[in-house]
């Protein structure tokens, strides 16, 4: 498993962790996702081989929220 952690902007209460929680687990090789809404950020842990972070970005963006570089 790999870490990266992602800026967005956007975010601003529990129902923003839960939509950006909800869809990046979803998605395949995904070990666990961790948002802090004050930092504005996503750490997500993944398998390189099944996910890359461009997909994982595109799923956050996907909810509404832009991925910040």
């Amino acid at each position: 498993m790999e870490k990266t952690v992602l800026n967005v902007d956007g975010m601003s209460c529990e129902h923003c962790v839960n939509a950006v929680t909800k869809a990046v687990t979803a998605l395949p090789g995904i070990g666990s996702v961790a948002v802090d809404l004050d930092a504005k950020t996503v750490a997500v842990e993944y398998d390189p081989a099944v996910v890359t972070p461009d997909q994982i970005g595109t799923e956050i963006e996907d909810q509404g929220y832009d991925i910040v570089a």
